[in-house]
């Protein structure tokens, strides 16, 4: 079961960046990029954004998801490279943690 609410997640973060990717690429539009400290530090003071997941790409890039407390429900999932450069990828409303869904680690497979 856990194996299963890892894949679904995982499928679920991957239609929201190429959706979002896909979404910038038509309008011609690079996403927003800046130092990471940047912009966790522009969501925790304008949305009361912290990190609540994160995971490591193959191209080496960090892929974090950023969520605010409960009452506000703002979400936002960014991509680090190595470099320090972070790009938002996707953000949003109604964010919802699941209960009893477990942190993985290692290969969710």
């Amino acid at each position: 079961m856990t194996k299963r609410i890892a894949a679904a997640t995982t499928a679920l973060i991957a239609c929201a960046i190429f959706a979002s990717t896909a979404a910038a690429q038509a309008a011609g539009a690079n996403p927003p990029c800046s130092p990471r400290q940047a912009i966790i530090d522009r969501l925790a003071n304008k949305y009361a954004e912290t990190s609540v997941a994160i995971g490591m790409a193959s191209n080496g890039g960090v892929l974090e998801v950023l969520a605010a407390n409960e009452d506000s429900s703002f979400w936002t999932i960014i991509v680090t490279m190595p470099n320090g450069m972070s790009c938002l990828l996707a953000s949003g409303q109604n964010f919802e943690m699941l209960q009893g869904a477990t942190q993985v680690k290692g290969d969710p497979a």
